[in-house]
């Protein structure tokens, strides 16, 4: 396992909280949302592609040389996930909270098709369950907010 693999895959070892590691995994995705300016600019959707890329081979490379499949020290999908759920939403306390209760909750109750793509092999598998469950939850936040603005 290389050195670069390992730091990225686990989140620069956030991926070692022994603690729910994935919910580390989400704050740190908080944190690195928080601080990058731009979040509805067609860059940050690159930087998100380019992650979830990185991700699935870093990932890859942590199952193959672990022998563990989804790992619980792999945290990059858990990044990416709470980037999708929060792209382009407003940077204040209740909506960056309400996100990433969301997708903790979808990452968690896997409804389909997260379940299913979760079952992909090697890294991509590893990515695709959280980039679903950050969809999922991007679209239930957008719709909160929607709510929220109706009955205001």
């Amino acid at each position: 396992m290389t050195f670069f693999s390992r730091l990225l895959a686990t989140g620069f070892y956030v991926g070692y909280t022994p603690v729910a590691p994935g919910t580390a995994g989400s704050m740190l995705g908080l944190f690195i949302y928080w601080i990058i300016p731009g979040s509805e600019t067609l860059f940050f959707g690159i930087a998100i592609v380019t992650l979830t890329l990185a991700g699935a081979w870093t990932a890859g490379r942590i199952e193959r040389d672990s022998g563990i499949k989804d790992n619980q020290i792999i945290v990059i999908d858990e990044i990416v996930g709470t980037l999708i759920t929060l792209w382009a939403i407003e940077k204040t306390f209740i909506w960056l909270a309400t996100g990433v209760i969301l997708f903790r909750i979808f990452d968690i109750v896997k409804p389909v098709p997260v379940r299913t793509v979760e079952k992909v092999p090697g890294g991509w598998g590893v990515m695709l369950d959280d980039m679903v469950a950050g969809a999922y939850s991007l679209i239930c936040l957008r719709l909160i907010q929607q709510v929220v603005v109706l009955l205001s």
